[in-house]
């Protein structure tokens, strides 16, 4: 009877209680409320509660630390979980259905700030200059900006990104064969692509001809094409992770669920690159002079 209560007879896992959701709530509160004294902190203004002026950057680091601390300690407690025994195949089955609402998610994110570039790009008469509070010309890129070369290092940023997408189905091949060393080669040129993805896209952006506050054009590229490179690195560090823990033997062909999410999330930041390269590099400087 004893061992019946210790090996419930079904597949899901009741897990035990964790410190983990609030911990993160608690995070994500003082990540916001500290995003908000940053940005006054920038503009030297003051944010003041209680009496105390709060204006600072440091609340926002200090509420980054607990989410990652956070992120550390509960996906720790998954692998454990994992290996203890308890995630069966309909466990795995919601964890993919968990990982797929996600990325969903992440679809929804990218739309409003493709929905902001088409909205200014389409109707460029209503688009004004933010920082000089002047109309666009009725053109699209505004009159008087440079544009980046596409066919240049936005060219070869996207050849990186279609390079690692290979690498990464390579070493998801070579997981299923049980080809380790195939698993770890291929984790290493993707990691290695997705770093020399950033390092291009970092130089693209500090020899950019235009800056965030000098036009409508310059917010909507930089947070698009940002907001994806936040991806690209979050992504790269989720993949030296699977990194390290091939290398530990993790992994295997029956079950191998934190690469597999980290390989859709991959191809999923590649996907978005192009429709990126295709819309704004591409299409949404079309016309316009170009810088160097």
């Amino acid at each position: 009877m004893a061992d019946a209560h210790a090996k419930p007879q079904h597949d899901y896992h009741l897990v035990n209680p964790s410190p983990w959701p609030v911990l993160g709530a608690v995070g994500a509160l003082v990540i916001a409320i500290g995003g908000v004294c940053f940005m006054q902190y920038l503009k030297g203004g003051d944010f003041p509660i209680f009496g105390f002026n709060i204006s600072n950057p440091w609340l926002f680091f200090i509420g980054l630390l607990i989410v990652m601390f956070t992120m550390f300690g509960w996906w720790s407690d998954t692998i454990k979980e994992s290996h203890q025994g308890y995630h069966t195949r309909v466990v795995q089955l919601h964890l993919r259905y968990g990982m797929i609402m996600f990325i969903a998610s992440e679809v929804m994110f990218f739309a409003a700030w493709f929905w902001a570039f088409f909205d200014a790009a389409l109707f460029p008469n209503e688009a004004v200059q933010v920082a000089r509070d002047q109309f666009t010309g009725g053109v699209w890129p505004p009159k008087g900006v440079e544009v980046l070369d596409p066919f240049h290092l936005p060219l070869y940023n996207t050849i990186i990104l279609l390079l690692s997408g290979t690498t990464v189905t390579w070493a998801h091949h070579a997981l299923l064969h049980n080809d380790r060393r195939g698993l770890v080669s291929g984790l290493v040129l993707t990691v290695a692509l997705g770093l020399l993805f950033t390092c291009v896209q970092a130089y693209e952006y500090i020899h950019a001809p235009f800056a965030f506050k000098d036009s409508i054009y310059g917010a909507t590229f930089f947070m698009a094409t940002g907001f994806h490179g936040f991806h690209v690195i979050i992504g790269t560090i989720f993949l030296f992770v699977c990194l390290l823990r091939a290398i530990a033997g993790d992994f295997t062909p029956q079950k191998h669920f934190g690469f597999e999410a980290a390989a859709w999330y991959w191809h999923f930041v590649d996907v978005v690159w192009l429709f990126l390269f295709s819309c704004i590099y591409v299409w949404g400087s079309a016309g316009a002079p170009v810088h160097g």
